[in-house]
């Protein structure tokens, strides 16, 4: 690890707890000599990053500070890269195309010698199949879901058969190469997964539902978490 990822590696474990942090536990983590761990926090003490205590006694970083933005280390822009690129291959155009503007905006804010991280990334997703296509705009589907509103879909379920649905959008959710808009129900009284390749016509209608989006995914996530065990 350079040093200047092990600065930032320091920054980041003191600001995941609030209580002092000894030399030693720091060294530990950060698999160093307690040695070299004195000398990074009188370099981080140079730079006035806010961080009391000392050495025997611990170390914490004074509340409000935060990082400024893209202060990243490789692993963290590698792993931003890969996920942009997951995106521009999986998503639909709408995302494809922010996540790879988002990648454009990287490689021209973060330092020269980092830029081959994001531009040559030595991880890339590999595409096996065509697209899904899709008879709607995502990036309406995207704006119901954040916005709480009802949507009226003309669905044709796994036997072929078209039904007319008005659903809660929680959430899109990827899997196996498909994606699934997972919501709760009005017609079933329940949580249900409509494949988005199978949505013949999606309506948004100008109500918002009264339940709680957050409340909604939890209770899907746990019978899922279920459903996993048995």
């Amino acid at each position: 690890m350079r040093r200047t990822e092990r600065l930032f590696q320091i920054i980041q474990i003191l600001r995941s707890t609030r209580s002092p942090i000894t030399g030693r536990e720091l060294a530990d983590e950060l698999e160093i000599s307690i040695r070299t761990l004195y000398r990074d926090m009188a370099e981080l003490a140079a730079q006035r990053i806010p961080i009391t205590g000392e050495a025997g006694m611990g170390y914490v970083l004074d509340d409000g500070y935060d990082m400024p933005p893209l202060m990243l280390t490789a692993d963290e822009l590698e792993a931003a890269a890969l996920g942009a690129a997951w995106v521009a291959s999986e998503a639909d155009s709408t995302l494809a195309r922010a996540a790879r503007d988002l990648v454009a905006k990287l490689s021209d804010t973060i330092p020269k010698e980092l830029r081959p991280v994001v531009l040559d990334a030595s991880s890339k997703p590999i595409k096996t199949r065509s697209s899904v296509k899709e008879n709607f705009d995502s990036a309406l589907l995207r704006h119901a879901i954040r916005e709480r509103y009802r949507l009226q879909l003309a669905y044709t379920d796994s036997k072929g058969d078209m039904t007319d649905r008005v659903v809660w959008p929680l959430l899109i959710a990827f899997l196996d190469r498909s994606r699934y808009l997972v919501a709760w129900c009005e017609t079933r009284d329940g949580i249900r997964h409509f494949k988005t390749d199978r949505v013949q016509e999606l309506k948004v209608l100008g109500e918002k539902y009264l339940g709680r989006r957050a409340k909604l995914i939890k209770e899907w996530e746990d019978a899922m978490a279920k459903r996993m065990q048995n």
